[in-house]
C-alpha cells in the first residue's frame, strides 16, 4: 500500500497546482450556498427540512464534482504518454487505482466538510440533530466515493479527459434513473431494480438522518465494483 499512497500523494500535488480542483471545490461549494440561501431563507421550511433540502441539493453538486475529479485520474495519463512509465513501473495495478482513488476522493471530502458551515447556519434561528447532519454528511461521502470509483472506471475505458466525462456520465444515469423504471414494471423485478439506484431509495435514509446500514452496504458494494473493474481494465490494457 505505500506504492498506493505515492501515487495518491502525487494527484493530490496535481490536483493543488492545476485549476481544476480548486475551480471544481469553488464550483461546488458556490453552488451549495446559493441552494441552501433559497430554500433556507426563501420557503417556509422547518429546520430538518431545510438540512433535507440540503443534502438533497449537494448530492448533486458531489455526483458532478466526482465525475470531472476523476475524469483525468487515467484518461489524462494515457494522453500525456505517462501510463506506459506506471505500467512498466513495479507497481501492481490495483496498487494504482487505489492511489487514484483515495487522492480524488480527498478532494471530495476536502470539498464536502467545507460545506459544514450551512447546516451550523441553521442552528441560528433553529433546532437540528448534531445526528442528522453527521449521518448526512456520511451519506455524501459514500455517495461521491461511489462516483469516483464510477468515474475512474470511465477514466481506465477512454483515451480522453472528455470521453472519460462522457462515459462516466453515460453510466451514472442510468443508475440513477433505476428507480422510474422500477415504477413500470412488476414485481419483484421493481424492488430488485429501486434498490440498485444509486441515489432514489439508497441515499433517502441519509438524507433524512436515518443510518440504514443496508446503504452503507449498497455504497461500499458499487465502489468496489467500479475499481475492481478498473483494475481489471487497466490490466487488459497492460497484457494487449
Amino acid at each position: 500500500m505505500s506504492a498506493a499512497m505515492l501515487i495518491a500523494r502525487r494527484e493530490l500535488l496535481a490536483y493543488v497546482r492545476s485549476p481544476l480542483g480548486a475551480s471544481v471545490v469553488a464550483a461546488a461549494l458556490l453552488v451549495d450556498g446559493i441552494y441552501f440561501y433559497w430554500k433556507g431563507l426563501t420557503e417556509k421550511l422547518v429546520s430538518a427540512q431545510v438540512l433535507q433540502e440540503f443534502f438533497y441539493g449537494a448530492s448533486g453538486t458531489t455526483m458532478v464534482a466526482a465525475i470531472v475529479l476523476s475524469m483525468r485520474l487515467l484518461a489524462e495519463e494515457r494522453q500525456l504518454g505517462t501510463l506506459t512509465l506506471l505500467n512498466t513501473s513495479p507497481v501492481r495495478d490495483g496498487e494504482i487505482i487505489v492511489g487514484k482513488f483515495i487522492s480524488a476522493f480527498g478532494i471530495l471530502a476536502v470539498m464536502t466538510l467545507l460545506t459544514l458551515y450551512m447546516p451550523l447556519l441553521i442552528f441560528v434561528n433553529g433546532k437540528v440533530s448534531v445526528a442528522h447532519i453527521a449521518v448526512g454528511y456520511l451519506g455524501l461521502l459514500l455517495l461521491g466515493a461511489a462516483c469516483i470509483a464510477i468515474g475512474l472506471f470511465a477514466s481506465a475505458l477512454a483515451k480522453s479527459q472528455v470521453v472519460a466525462a462522457i462515459v462516466g456520465v453515460v453510466i451514472l444515469v442510468p443508475l440513477l434513473l433505476l428507480w422510474v423504471v422500477a415504477r413500470a414494471v412488476d414485481p419483484p423485478l421493481n424492488t430488485f431494480l429501486s434498490a440498485l439506484a444509486l441515489h432514489h431509495e439508497n441515499y433517502r435514509p441519509f438524507m433524512v438522518g436515518i443510518l440504514e446500514l443496508r446503504a452503507v452496504a449498497f455504497y461500499l458494494a458499487v465502489t468496489y465494483f467500479f475499481l475492481l473493474a478498473a483494475t481489471k481494465t487497466l490490466e487488459a490494457r497492460r497484457w494487449r
